[in-house]
């Protein structure tokens, strides 16, 4: 009994000294003091705005897909260019990286963390990020050889990285679940009484908040054969050889990625950042994400009114008759516009808010799926419609909305209302992808 009292007089004192530190007033609570959102690199600040969202000339392909509608949108950091293939090439070294200290581990426990600060447990252990790997010590060679191909499939006997081991595993929330009413903690029987449908399609019972925990894996290798299956009859074996390796070809935005694929980047990032800023004790920051359909055209538009494309006007060339965007003009003659395919990025003037290939060169993925009906139902602050297409989900509902036009399109798909999709699980040769933050504030 008295261990009961002192506890409680203890819990008193501590709640009495923080009802105290205000003078008794209401003056919230101050952990960091007044936050500053930085300028994250490599992204610009898209201002909160209203806009016509739509078409601002003929459906010239009478898709019948979409109508002017206003809509509201809020501030938010988007990607001055499409991701590179430098820039996808650092995550793909840290899911690489992340696999060699994995297996290490597994001898060697310097590469692996198993106690905090005070000495208690960690289960499971973290990776040792500060051990450096030496890929040519010879105690770690028998280990490593995991990742590497095997010699009956190398090419010319050249020592590679078996691109089929490059598998990322990752968690996300589906706060779409989640946020049903049904699904809701129920504090009169104080437990979870709804379902929900798991990463592979099956239904299950809530036992706890965990059930909302989707945990998923996939290979983050672009499909480098893309260019070859994207066109018949068509010589394009040079392109699938060095496109995502060569130094060359680095500023270039990444394609071959299907929309799972660069899901999973945007998840990657969020968690590389904001575990770097936890670690020099900052306050964490919004998460990464492919943008909405409504968020991508209200960027693009850069601020211009019912203009039909990034640069305004009604036309693709300037005053001087040169192209202003890479994309397949006068019928096919794609070099008229300065390059045949995809072009390294920021080759062309950027719009008005400073971002740069929002038409042409490669088509980009949206989180949005596709219906053809959407703006009917869509919501007119921040309008979009999500799906999470389950594995045995009809073809149809498998579309994700994919904006901007790329190399391969005709004018049309240039605009800044044109919508059309491409199937979530599709990687090709002309469609990339640009992450989108969202500003904490108003």
């Amino acid at each position: 009994m008295k261990k009961v009292l002192a506890l409680s007089v203890i819990i008193v004192t501590i709640l009495s000294g923080c009802s105290n530190s205000g003078g008794g007033e209401l003056t919230g609570v101050i952990e960091r003091g007044t936050f500053y959102e930085p300028d994250p690199y490599g992204m610009l600040f898209i201002p909160q705005g209203s806009f016509n969202m739509g078409p601002n000339d003929q459906d010239a392909a009478w898709s019948l897909t979409a109508q002017s509608k206003t809509v509201s949108i809020r501030s938010f950091w988007m990607d001055e260019t499409e991701i590179t293939n430098t820039e996808y090439r650092q995550y793909m070294n840290w899911v690489r990286d992340s696999i060699a200290r994995k297996l290490l581990g597994e001898q060697f426990e310097e590469f692996v963390i198993a106690e905090d600060e005070f000495g208690n447990e960690i289960d499971p252990p973290f990776l040792n990020w500060d051990e450096p790997i030496e890929w040519d010590n010879e105690e770690y060679a028998e280990i490593l050889d995991e990742l590497f191909l095997p010699e009956n499939e190398r090419f010319f006997r050249r020592k590679e990285i078996d691109s089929r081991k490059l598998i990322y595993e990752y968690e996300w929330v589906d706060m779409q679940q989640a946020a049903k009413k049904t699904n809701r903690y129920n504090f009169d029987t104080k437990q979870y009484e709804g379902t929900v449908y798991n990463q592979v399609g099956e239904e299950e019972s809530i036992s706890d908040r965990s059930a909302f925990i989707m945990k998923d894996n996939v290979n983050v290798y672009p499909d480098t054969l893309c260019w070859i299956a994207d066109f018949t009859y068509s010589f394009n074996e040079p392109w699938t050889e060095k496109y995502f390796w060569h130094v060359g070809f680095y500023e270039y935005p990444v394609v071959g990625i299907t929309h799972q694929q660069a899901t999973a980047f945007t998840i990657w990032r969020s968690r590389y950042m904001n575990n770097y800023l936890v670690s020099k004790g900052e306050a964490e920051v919004m998460e990464y994400r492919l943008p909405t359909e409504a968020e991508w055209e209200y960027a693009s538009r850069g601020g211009l009114e019912n203009q039909m494309y990034p640069w305004g006007g009604m036309y693709t060339r300037n005053d001087k008759g040169c192209f202003l965007a890479n994309f397949k003009p006068l019928r096919g003659r794609y070099a008229d516009d300065g390059g045949n395919t995809a072009m390294a990025v920021a080759s062309y003037a950027p719009n008005d808010f400073g971002l740069y290939d929002m038409a042409g060169n490669v088509a980009e993925w949206t989180s949005s799926a596709f219906d053809e009906s959407a703006y009917s139902f869509t919501h007119d602050f921040n309008p979009t419609y999500k799906y999470n297409a389950l594995p045995d989900d009809p073809h149809v509902m498998k579309r994700k909305v994919i904006r901007g036009g790329s190399w391969k399109d005709v004018g049309y798909y240039l605009q800044c209302g044109t919508r059309t999709y491409e199937y979530q699980d599709s990687a090709k040769s002309y469609i990339g992808f640009r992450c989108v933050r969202d500003y904490i504030g108003d």
